[in-house]
């Protein structure tokens, strides 16, 4: 176990920090956390909706969710190419290639026009539905924005204005960019969307099949959260595979059908208990029955973000990270959790989320119940709350008898 502990905090852990760093990487997480927000509205209009339900003279909310969640991947389209200017340095280039992302974004949609010569567009492609697709359009404009940054014919000491300069600079490649999409949807009619989605179709259906969801939630929520790499590491895969697939769950609903993802944001939030790893339990009981000062101290800090699901307190201040004590709890609850969610999931126990609800911050019980629309949800949140109390308690003993043996030691 030392000689594995040893190799994971001196030789992967770093390996992985350093991945998460590079620009590339970053662009594509800092994009779609920056576009979160958008997915919390899309949530407090699933809230009005059911409100709506028993109360049918309450206005109709919805458009203002097909004004943000909606057109989520048009965000994106801007955001990555932004980022990954501003993190290569190019802060001058950045806002006009993140305007050639869209612009590139909307011609790989398939746009075609009526004879009255309208515009006609797929709007479901704008929301998550065209989430992979925003995503390899913002990369392509970003690759070749920042190739052209090489060629910059104006120097730093050039006697034009910046703004000037950035767009004679920039002229070329807008324009390469813009010839691509026109040649690939106009001329030789090819569907780019239709292209990614067969490309991707088997990463995506891996990552949303049984084992596809265990491992890729083991992996970011527990295993490389427990050597201290945040779990936001996976969020690009992640949310790749799981915003789409809530869309595909909405839409069969709204067509009368059962949803079938499981993989998505909202099954997630209702097995994360406290944080990834289920940490709930484990805080509750360093708040009430450690014997230790350090654990009592640590469990007064983090029980209320723990509460609402924000567990990096507990997890370094325990800690959790690169303690064997408690590491190996956090790691069965890793398993335990997609494990019997999926389950439980597949054969109808508790219902699968069929609409947006992304306000994973929300107490489990209370986001189980309105993820699932179901008191199921919330039944089950409880079964599993007693699940991982069993799990973590013995570890726990252990931990805070170790602690305890340290602290009278320090005393002493």
């Amino acid at each position: 176990m030392d000689t594995f502990m040893n190799w994971m905090t001196d030789k992967f852990a770093p390996k992985v920090n350093k991945m998460a760093k590079n620009p590339w990487v970053s662009s594509i997480q800092s994009a779609i956390l920056t576009a979160i927000p958008m997915i919390f509205i899309g949530s407090f209009m699933t809230i009005l909706s059911l409100i709506k339900t028993y109360w049918p003279a309450m206005p109709d909310f919805s458009p203002i969710s097909s004004f943000s969640f909606g057109i989520f991947s048009l965000f994106i389209a801007y955001l990555v190419p932004e980022n990954l200017m501003n993190n290569k340095g190019h802060k001058n280039e950045a806002k006009i290639s993140g305007l050639t992302g869209v612009a590139f974004f909307l011609m790989l949609l398939y746009p075609t026009y009526d004879k009255a010569g309208n515009l006609l567009l797929n709007a479901n492609l704008l929301g998550t539905a065209g989430m992979l697709d925003a995503l390899v359009a913002g990369l392509v404009v970003a690759m070749i924005m920042n190739l052209a940054t090489k060629f910059n014919p104006f120097g730093e000491d050039s006697a034009l204005p910046d703004f000037v300069a950035t767009w004679f600079s920039t002229l070329i490649p807008i324009l390469v960019l813009l010839v691509i999409g026109w040649l690939f949807t106009f001329q030789l009619n090819i569907n780019v969307t239709t292209v990614i989605s067969s490309i991707f179709s088997p990463l995506v259906h891996l990552g949303g099949s049984f084992f596809g969801f265990v491992i890729i939630i083991f992996l970011g929520y527990s295993f490389l959260y427990s050597f201290g790499i945040s779990s936001w590491i996976i969020y690009p895969v992640e949310m790749a595979i799981a915003l789409p697939a809530i869309a595909e769950n909405a839409k069969m609903v709204a067509a009368g059908h059962a949803p079938t993802n499981i993989f998505v944001e909202e099954t997630i939030g209702i097995f994360v208990i406290g944080g990834g790893g289920s940490t709930l339990a484990l805080c509750i009981m360093m708040l009430f029955m450690a014997k230790s000062a350090r654990m009592k101290m640590v469990a007064r800090a983090a029980i209320i973000p723990s509460i609402f699901n924000i567990n990096e307190p507990v997890v370094f201040g325990a800690p959790i990270a690169f303690n064997p004590f408690l590491m190996i709890p956090m790691w069965i609850m890793g398993l335990v959790g997609p494990i019997l969610t999926y389950v439980v999931m597949k054969i109808g126990l508790v219902p699968i989320p069929g609409h947006v609800f992304g306000l994973w911050y929300l107490p489990t019980p209370i986001f189980a119940f309105l993820s699932t629309r179901s008191v199921a949800g919330p039944i089950y949140v409880v079964i599993l709350f007693a699940i991982s109390w069993i799990v973590y308690y013995p570890f726990f003993k252990f931990a805070d008898k170790e602690a305890l043996i340290e602290q009278e030691g320090e005393v002493a």
